[in-house]
């Protein structure tokens, strides 16, 4: 999956955990400030964007990320190790 594709799919997953629309997404912005994430919502996506590309996220590479693009780094990375066992 491409990085534009990633984001997309990642901008869908965010407008579900937060149960209301998100505005475009890009990669510069910070999911607290920007998005408006908390820790709850963090954990809620965290697990939808495991479901949905079949990857594990742990609590310490939750808690190192700031900006959109740590997550879709983080994402990619995942995704080309392969699925989650």
């Amino acid at each position: 999956m491409d990085r534009a594709a990633l984001l997309k799919a990642l901008a869908d997953v965010l407008e579900r955990s937060v149960g209301e629309p998100v505005a475009a997404v890009d990669e510069s912005m910070d999911l607290q400030t920007d998005l408006g994430l908390d820790s709850i919502d963090v954990v809620s996506m965290a697990i939808e964007v495991q479901s949905e590309f079949n990857i594990e996220l742990k609590t310490e590479e939750l808690k190192g990320l700031v900006s959109v693009k740590d997550l879709l780094d983080l994402m990619q990375a995942k995704i080309a190790a392969g699925p989650a066992t």
